[in-house]
């Protein structure tokens, strides 16, 4: 157990420290503008990069793992937003969002650095491919969702051409595209470029858990809407469980496959999900609710997952 508490609690000490720096010092949110772009633009397209391209393309091959963990992300996704018509009695609007709480792990901040250090470099393909795969479903079905309810889309066409240009521009998937490309075609960058590109990964972790814990320091924090809970409770709970069961139904898959899904699938609600709630103007103090005591309560959850997948208690044939 200590083994596993060295390796998750520098990454919680880190959120720690930002969300106490937040507290404390009381500095703008807008200084975190360029921190953000930082990441969302530089150093984790280059860390998606590097693990791409640094993977054997046959291994990036694999139609039944991403049919699988991107199937466990929609029954998420769903489970949510039916927990938030029926406990919260919210919208549908508010409902969609409710769901993206529930199927959207925070899988591009803690993701890629958790998984590596836990299970080492074979976890690097299946996150990367994780992380396309639920990224371009729930940025498709999010906006869909929700012009549905919108008067102010011209059409659905629109509306779906909006969709196809956020997805094809995202710097993330773009970049995970770019290694994907470069591990197929066998290309390997001059060594001055790689060294750039380690410097680049190597401060994608610290600089995103700590500017996810200013941010969540910086979030409203009222009461505690009932269909939070529930919202929870799906995506640190029921998420890893519907993946356990689907790495078991669908696969075999090898262990460090099925157990980086696992791991991937318990990681608590992104801070994406308050920007997208904060730009539809719907659910936006929830969403700063459930990512907050999101955040705290996979203190317990994932490290217990870490600790289950360390010592082999949670083991795949």
């Amino acid at each position: 157990m200590l083994d596993v508490l060295n390796l998750a609690l520098p990454y919680f000490s880190l959120i720690f420290v930002g969300f106490a720096c937040g507290k404390a010092k009381g500095l703008p949110e807008a200084g975190l503008a360029w921190m953000n772009f930082f990441l969302l633009y530089v150093s984790l397209p280059a860390l998606l990069y590097g693990i791409m391209a640094k993977t054997p393309f046959s291994e990036l091959n694999n139609p039944p793992f991403l049919i699988a963990t991107t199937c466990a992300t929609v029954t998420a996704f769903a489970l949510a937003m039916l927990a938030g018509r029926l406990i919260g009695k919210l919208s549908f609007r508010e409902a969609t969002l409710a769901g993206l709480s529930g199927g959207y792990g925070n899988i591009g901040y803690m993701g890629p650095g958790l998984a590596l250090a836990v299970l080492g470099p074979k976890a690097a393909a299946p996150t990367a491919l994780i992380f396309c795969c639920d990224s371009i479903f729930l940025f498709s079905i999010v906006p869909l969702l929700i012009a549905l309810t919108d008067r102010r889309h011209p059409s659905l066409l629109h509306t779906l051409g909006v969709v196809a240009r956020q997805i094809v521009l995202n710097p993330l998937i773009m970049s995970a595209c770019a290694g994907t490309l470069a591990a197929a075609l066998h290309l390997h960058p001059p060594v001055a470029v790689d060294n750039t590109l380690l410097f680049l990964q190597n401060a994608a972790a610290p600089v995103a858990l700590f500017a996810l814990g200013v941010t969540v320091a910086l979030r409203p924090f009222g009461r505690v809407p009932w269909e939070v809970p529930g919202v929870i409770a799906v995506k640190l709970l029921i998420h890893p469980l519907v993946v356990f069961g689907l790495m078991l139904l669908v696969g075999p898959f090898a262990q460090p496959w099925a157990a980086t899904a696992v791991l991937m699938a318990s990681l608590p609600p992104a801070l994406n999900v308050f920007v997208i709630a904060r730009q539809n103007d719907s659910w936006i103090e929830p969403a700063s609710v459930a990512v907050l005591i999101g955040t705290f309560a996979s203190v317990v959850t994932l490290t217990s997952v870490m600790w289950l997948l360390q010592t082999g208690r949670l083991a795949f044939p």
